[in-house]
């Protein structure tokens, strides 16, 4: 049976080589689809999981891993050997930056260099890690082929994004579009007739540059926008507004305008980082991004404003920052998960402990973290915990944080995600708002208006 037969009969044995916030998911997809799968991790640790059945992933429940495990169509391992059988390979690794700022495709490499050992004729290999434009041509297309079979006549090759938002309860793997590009049209098509097995749209383009522009697009307009939202709260802050009550009244337009949100910066593995993979490959080509590069600066400097009005907000109490004991309310970069990559809460309880204050967090998906000085605990969210500190930091907008309780018997509240909405006129000056007036401020002008 040929490839695309095997595929369409969903009769194909497929692997996955990466099992984290992208390859779980897509594994059990797949496996519900009535495919054969078999996840390849080099962490034990997730490998011992699933074999017992418990996800490690908030968008993957334990049941629905239970389900596909215990049918044996899902299981997962160490050893790489396992892609001989493999008539289709997703490769869903890391792709972080160096501190330099350039590309680290070393996690794909070695995935390729695994892949090539047990390649045979017939087989689909698609990335979906992120990447520059040019990747799965350059670097994965010409390891395979250092082989004996050629792209696009013995082994096929193309490059899926992907586009999993982690935590998002509407969209998940298979309800959102999946972009594909193919090194050649057939490699196209077998990566199209792959995935519409279980994904409900799947949208193919013309290449796998193409494919890798997309993704590396979708981020840089997050980027840039939530730049621009972020460099808003900080004119706001000067200037005496509500950024939030602005771009509120902003999105009321029915064309012309999408709302984004000021926050204390960006976190997770996509925003931060892909625009800088466009930025770079556009450097070999004498051609300077330079939206990117001033978004990134906008973002990064953000850690540094929320430090800046907790100051405020003590020294209004009379309080310097040094012995100061803050609470961080949430360290995951964005609501209701535990991934804490490039989480801009660290960078914010890094400064804050650098200016001397005694900093702890409560964060109910992140009970234990390291970090460069040591490890660091949850601690309850207790009221004597809210009353003890002597500023509350509200970093991520968790939907569990009962706000109104937490304002309530906190000294002061400084709030990054707009939570303490509503709240400003029973609350007086124990709340400072990013992106909003000094409370001082506000009660100055009301006096003045009235």
């Amino acid at each position: 049976m040929q490839l695309g037969e095997k595929l369409a009969a969903r009769q194909a044995r497929l692997g996955v080589i990466g099992l984290g916030y992208v390859g779980l998911p897509l594994s059990v997809e797949m496996a519900e689809a009535g495919f054969t799968v078999i996840g390849i991790d080099a962490d034990p640790r997730k490998i011992t999981e699933i074999k017992a059945k418990r996800s490690y992933i908030s968008d993957v429940p334990t049941p629905v891993l239970d389900k596909v495990v215990s049918s044996g169509k899902f299981d997962a391992t160490t050893d790489p050997s396992v892609l001989a059988t493999c008539d289709a390979v997703s490769i869903c690794v890391p792709t972080p930056l160096s501190k330099t700022k350039d590309p680290d495709v070393s996690y794909i490499l070695d995935a390729v260099k695994g892949i090539k050992q047990h390649l045979h004729r017939g087989q689909l290999i698609v990335l979906e890690s992120t990447t520059y434009p040019g990747t799965t041509d350059e670097l994965i297309r010409a390891e395979l082929e250092s082989s004996d079979l050629r792209v696009g006549r013995d082994i096929f090759l193309a490059f899926s994004p992907e586009r999993i938002d982690p935590g998002n309860r509407t969209h998940g793997t298979r309800n959102t579009p999946k972009v594909v590009g193919g090194i050649t049209p057939r490699c196209t098509e077998l990566a199209v007739l792959l995935y519409s097995q279980f994904i409900e749209r799947v949208v193919p383009v013309s290449s796998a540059r193409t494919a890798e522009m997309v993704k590396l697009l979708e981020n840089t307009f997050r980027s840039v926008n939530i730049a621009l939202v972020n460099e808003l709260a900080s004119m706001c802050d000067v200037l005496g507004i509500d950024a939030y009550e602005v771009i509120d009244a902003a999105a009321t337009k029915p064309f012309g305008f999408l709302p984004f949100y000021p926050g204390p910066g960006l976190g997770g593995h996509c925003i931060p980082i892909d625009p800088h993979y466009l930025a770079w490959k556009l450097k070999a080509h004498d051609f300077t991004a330079r939206f990117i590069g001033l978004a990134a600066e906008v973002n990064q400097r953000m850690p540094e404003l929320v430090v800046e009005k907790v100051t405020a907000g003590l020294n209004h109490q009379g309080k310097p920052v040094k012995g100061s004991r803050i609470l961080a309310l949430g360290v995951a970069y964005k609501r209701d998960v535990s991934d804490m990559r490039e989480s801009p809460a660290l960078t914010v309880i890094k400064l804050l402990e650098d200016r001397g204050g005694r900093v702890s967090y409560h964060d109910p998906y992140v009970p234990e973290m390291t970090l460069e000085n040591g490890s660091m605990a949850s601690v309850p969210l207790s009221d004597d915990t809210l009353r003890m500190a002597d500023c509350v930091v509200v970093l991520t907008d968790h939907s569990s944080f009962d706000i109104p309780h937490i304002v309530a018997n906190s000294r002061l509240v400084v709030d990054t995600r707009n939570v303490t909405r509503g709240l400003e006129g029973k609350f007086g000056e124990r709340i400072w708002k990013l992106g909003a007036p000094a409370p001082a401020a506000q009660s100055y002008a009301l006096a003045e208006s009235a």
